[in-house]
């Protein structure tokens, strides 16, 4: 592909006439790519980079492309540019409409135009699948599921009854939506009696979901998880969580259940947010932070208890210290200790 026509397909200025007619044949990293590559620049502290990278081309601000050396695509998001970039080389492979042989699908299931069926999946009653969605090997889904258009199941996925997902959106394998809750009260002997589960998990268009991932249905409305979000590897949704808008939780997050994340939010790997908590829009968690209370919008939070981030910062910072600060405190107590009596008689203890 030549660079004009990578230019033209990602809608970005070519910095300068020069270069269009280079051949791209693939993307790499600043530090690793090759002649015939296409990198990018997405901070200002990785520009100097540019004058040594091994790429044909790259894409970045408008800034850091004045006297650049290689040929410019102008972005004022690059990283977000780039990762378009990734799909014009690498497209999602299709599978051939179709239902495999082994495949076991109701007769009450209704399946949209080009939906392709893997092998040794099940499709139970009256599910409805949309045109283009790909379901692959191994996977089931119960009763009265709902998928909607050009969404991709990967193999080993559990979609249990009722649940309803969206357009575009990417389950990746072994994840299962519409487990139960983890829902149970204690008896007066000590014992607990199951709470049944009686609500729904509802994913919305372009939500993509990690392998091994669980979202607990509801125990009386709806687990949701908002337009956008993206789910990693490993995560763990209670049962009557609302996931909103556009928001990242990385792997191994865990989130009780009641808890209420807002839009745009961003929690780190290991993440642990107790129940009924609030996380308001565009929070930011860092990693292995634990979340007991609820987070007001916009906060950056680290540690456990949570705290501020700059806090936990010079917090932290000590830790390493308290060894020797216990050690100064001690002397200084003794020495306080042993001061001469004062003029009026009394002792300084």
């Amino acid at each position: 592909m030549k660079l004009r026509e990578v230019a033209a397909a990602l809608g970005l200025e070519l910095g300068g006439a020069e270069g269009v007619e280079l051949e791209i044949m693939g993307l790499g990293s600043l530090k690793d790519a090759s002649v015939g590559q296409l990198t990018y620049i997405a901070e200002a502290r990785h520009a100097p980079g540019l004058a040594s990278t091994g790429a044909s081309a790259a894409i970045c601000r408008a800034v850091h492309a004045v006297g650049a050396r290689i040929p410019c695509l102008i972005s004022s998001h690059p990283g977000a540019d780039f990762a378009r970039a990734t799909r014009l080389f690498r497209p999602r492979p299709r599978k051939s409409a179709g239902v495999h042989p082994p495949a076991v699908v109701a007769g009450t299931a209704k399946l949209g135009d080009d939906v392709y069926v893997g092998p040794f999946v099940v499709v139970g009653d009256d599910v409805t699948i949309g045109n283009g969605t790909e379901i692959h090997a191994h996977t089931v889904l119960y009763d009265r599921v709902a998928i909607g258009s050009d969404t991709l199941v990967h193999s080993g996925c559990v979609v249990r009854e009722d649940t309803a997902i969206g357009d575009r959106c990417v389950l990746q394998p072994g994840v299962v939506l519409g487990s139960d809750g983890f829902g149970y009260a204690r008896a007066g002997d000590g014992h607990y009696e199951r709470i049944e589960q009686m609500g729904v998990v509802v994913v919305e268009d372009d939500v993509e979901i990690g392998a091994g991932t669980t979202v607990d249905r509801a125990t009386f409305g709806e687990t949701r998880i908002c337009r956008g979000a993206k789910v990693d590897n490993l995560v763990q949704i209670g049962h009557n969580v609302l996931i909103g808008e556009d928001t990242i939780l990385c792997a191994q997050v865990g989130l009780a259940g009641s808890t209420t994340v807002g839009r745009g939010v961003t929690l780190a790997g290991q993440v642990g947010v107790a129940g009924h908590c609030e996380i308001g829009d565009g929070v930011v968690a860092t990693a292995q932070t634990g979340i007991p209370n609820s987070v007001e919008a916009g906060k950056v939070v680290s540690g456990y208890p949570a705290i501020d981030n700059r806090a936990w910062l010079k917090s932290s910072a000590v830790f390493n210290r308290l060894p020797e600060l216990q050690k100064t405190v001690r002397r200084l107590e003794k020495e306080v200790i042993r001061l001469p009596n004062c003029d009026d008689g009394s002792t300084t203890d």
